[in-house]
């Protein structure tokens, strides 16, 4: 009987450490880091795929977590451009997650208007402004993205002419710059060198790299090595040449930046100033500035007075925005 009693517990024991290992290997399989990983590898190939025979080759990128909310955002117009927005920013976010966040965003500026008890012009215009602020953080996000593939994009062309000066074929010169580089110039080169493998040809690879990261510079190197591919030529002396190009260009565009430095402050400084000043104001005396808001003229110089800041701002970004 004691033998009885000592071999179930030792088979409990088991079952139950069993039971752990498979539900651990359950969750690692589809949620542990290497599976996000390749989810995120091949969600990134498939948002640019334009080919319908290249889809077969690939996953698609999802456009929600669940099935049913995949059909619903399917019947969104341009839901897809939307969704390269997204991809391009190189954020972990699906098109139903961005929604969901800007809908949140949009109510939490209704909700915060109405504690604070404002007409309703400025309960509206208080939804409006939240709901832009995801927006502005991804188009931060790929602003931010893209500044660094640029800073990397001649090394990683070094690296690849290099490569091939040394006897490495095309696609593992973007094998090692996707090993060897930094991100986020890695992850691009790593997945054309997974769509080149996966039966992808060349061509459309680079061309979804442009689409994935829509620089001037990639662009440049996409062009010229499909030039190359159809004319011939020292790939590695077009690769070194472009290359100096590009350093050319940032050093020329820094400069540029450093002087046109001083209108961007005035910009700002004069964009936040009325805002700042109105909430000293009202901070100092509530009834000054409350004409604005409870008269009817009031509120049409309000909205006369938004409606050229919004001008002057759009006019001031372009005179200091500077194409190099």
């Amino acid at each position: 009987m004691d033998y009885l009693y000592y071999l179930f517990v030792v088979l409990g024991f088991l079952a139950v450490i069993l039971f752990v290992e498979g539900v651990y290997l359950a969750w690692n399989a589809y949620k542990g880091p290497e599976a996000r990983r390749i989810e995120r590898r091949l969600r990134a190939m498939s948002a640019s795929a334009s080919d319908a025979s290249n889809l077969k080759l690939i996953k698609q990128r999802l456009l929600a977590q669940t099935p049913g909310m995949e059909r619903l955002m399917l019947h969104i117009p341009r839901v897809h451009q939307l969704d390269r927005f997204l991809m391009q920013s190189g954020l972990p976010l699906t098109v139903a997650r961005f929604i969901g966040l800007t809908l949140l965003a949009i109510v939490a500026g209704l909700v915060l208007a109405l504690f604070l008890n404002l007409p309703m012009f400025f309960v509206l215009a208080a939804g409006a402004l939240f709901g832009v602020l995801p927006w502005l953080y991804v188009k931060r996000a790929i602003y931010n993205r893209l500044s660094s593939i640029e800073q990397q994009f001649p090394e990683a062309l070094d690296l690849m002419g290099r490569a091939m000066l040394a006897g490495h074929a095309f696609p593992s010169a973007l094998k090692m710059v996707g090993d060897e580089m930094p991100e986020p110039v890695a992850a691009e080169f790593r997945i054309v060198f997974d769509e080149i493998n996966y039966g992808i040809s060349v061509q459309d690879a680079l061309i979804n790299l442009t689409k994935r990261v829509p620089s001037t510079d990639v662009g440049y190197f996409v062009i010229s090595v499909l030039i190359q591919r159809e004319t011939g030529g020292n790939l590695a002396e077009l690769l070194g040449n472009l290359s100096k190009l590009i350093r050319e260009r940032l050093k020329l565009l820094g400069q540029v930046r450093v002087l046109a430095t001083e209108g961007r402050l005035s910009a700002q400084i004069l964009t936040v100033l009325p805002f700042a000043l109105a909430f000293v104001i009202n901070l100092i005396n509530p009834k000054f500035l409350s004409v604005l808001w409870t008269d009817p003229a009031g509120l049409k110089m309000v909205g006369v007075a938004l409606l050229m800041m919004v001008v002057g701002v759009i006019w001031m970004w372009r005179i200091v925005k500077i194409r190099v």
